[in-house]
């Protein structure tokens, strides 16, 4: 296929010749994987000043994503990619072998840092999903980091840079530039753009930005920063998110509500921190959704109401194929057991077939949990237009990302989001913080609060 790039890809381009770091913010859609290839390309064999390509992808990426934009677009032909992947022998083999792009997922970047040690070769290197470093104390960032400074290229692709916060931004330009511009350390990045919010002793669970620092950040890191949104760019089909109300009554509605009784009393008077927020949380997740592991990992049944929209929703499409998000091995389950039909994503060869698969509509329903499907997969090429959410995620990052890989470039149908939403659950509260693009540690203890309240009342 010929490559005719748009301005926007056009100036990325360039931007990453003229840039040795740069961070490309791109929205999903926009096409950031051919744009970094066509630089590559121009740098390996045009410029002469790149020579071994490192590309750090989610595994699924890693797998597929960036082997599979070489062999589609003519220009990119000739480029050869060997996948740093599976068993410790098949890795260093890989590694060994002649080609121009090396990849690798992110969970082995640790390995691989401490395989080459003072002998790493890569000097040019892309963070595919930058946002995946935001985290300083992670073992995948601070093994990058020994190795930055013999990089002598960094590109970070990324569509949501700050899913929680400008706080999550650190990590994730120190990888591009060192440090140079949001300070050397994290703790001089707070110090400077941030104020301590809630805390327990020592240990500050919410950190708020300064009076005019947003503006601060975003002019520190101007000049390596692209940032650019689908909707300017893209003239893509309608998208529409539909709420669907799941009702649920009688014997239900009293299993429902005496086990979440049971769950939050023991909170009635004691302080609801993070970690038992989260918790707490998790479990009114589940069981709004129809289902919830007791103590033993068993699964306590709820309701079927959840399943019983699904099938609605199944029907009204028409013998058109239909995607749902899950969050909870539970919901796969129970899923599975009403859908005999439906799939999910197999790892390795076979999940890039499945991938294949689905795009010629031969899968009629595709069960996706927004973790492992929630970067870099097009899967827009299907006659899909209904998106269903099963569970509900705090994570406004997996919310994007997931709807994104069916509503991108190259989409030419109208796509319906639908979210089964149970009434008076946490469902709803889930819904108002990802309308307010409010995911944070607060948003999701305040809800939980607000449940204790009304079983205290």
């Amino acid at each position: 296929m010929k490559f005719i790039p748009h301005e926007y890809q056009k100036f990325a381009v360039q931007k990453i010749l003229t840039t040795p770091y740069v961070a490309l913010l791109l929205e999903m859609g926009l096409g950031k994987t051919v744009s970094t290839l066509t630089a590559i390309d121009q740098l390996l064999y045009d410029r002469f000043e790149a020579g071994k390509v490192l590309v750090i992808a989610p595994l699924r990426v890693a797998e597929d994503t960036w082997s599979r934009e070489v062999e589609k677009w003519d220009h990119l032909q000739h480029l050869t990619v060997s996948k740093i992947l599976g068993d410790v022998k098949t890795r260093r083999k890989a590694i060994k072998a002649e080609a121009d792009i090396y990849v690798i997922n992110r969970e082995n970047i640790e390995w691989l840092v401490t395989e080459l040690g003072r002998k790493w070769h890569f000097d040019t290197v892309v963070i595919d999903e930058l946002s995946s470093f935001k985290n300083q104390d992670s073992k995948r960032f601070r093994a990058l980091r020994k190795v930055r400074p013999m990089m002598k290229r960094v590109v970070g692709l990324t569509g949501t840079p700050a899913p929680n916060g400008l706080i999550d931004l650190w990590a994730q330009f120190y990888l591009i530039d060192q440090g140079e511009r949001l300070c050397k350390t994290v703790g001089g990045f707070r110090d400077r753009y941030f104020h301590a919010g809630k805390r327990s002793g020592y240990v500050v669970h919410e950190w708020k930005i300064k009076k005019e620092a947003e503006e601060r950040i975003y002019e520190a890191i101007g000049d390596i920063a692209v940032s650019m949104k689908a909707e300017d760019w893209l003239n893509l089909p309608e998208r529409v998110i539909h709420d669907k109300p799941i009702r649920i009554s009688g014997k239900a509605r009293e299993l429902y509500e005496q086990l979440e009784r049971d769950l939050l009393i023991p909170y009635l008077d004691a302080d609801v921190v993070a970690t038992t927020a989260a918790t707490l949380s998790n479990k009114l997740l589940q069981m709004a959704s129809g289902a919830v592991y007791d103590e033993e990992r068993g699964v306590k049944e709820i309701h079927e109401a959840k399943l019983d929209a699904l099938e609605d929703i199944i029907e009204a499409a028409n013998g058109k194929p239909v995607m749902v998000f899950y969050n909870y091995q539970h919901s796969l389950e129970r899923i599975k057991n009403r859908f005999p039909q439906a799939q999910t994503l197999r790892k390795g060869k076979d999940g890039n077939q499945d991938i294949a698969d689905w795009n010629k509509n031969k899968i009629p329903l595709l069960l996706l949990h927004p973790k492992s499907a929630g970067h870099g997969l097009n899967l827009q090429e299907s006659d899909c237009q209904s998106v269903v959410w099963y569970d509900m995620t705090w994570s406004l990052e997996e919310w994007e990302q997931a709807n994104a890989r069916v509503h991108r470039q190259g989409q030419t149908r109208k796509i319906v989001i639908t979210r089964l939403v149970t009434e008076e659950s946490m469902d709803v509260d889930v819904v108002l913080a990802i309308e307010r693009k409010s995911t944070s540690q607060e948003a999701l203890m305040q809800a939980v609060k607000a449940r204790i309240q009304k079983v205290a009342s």
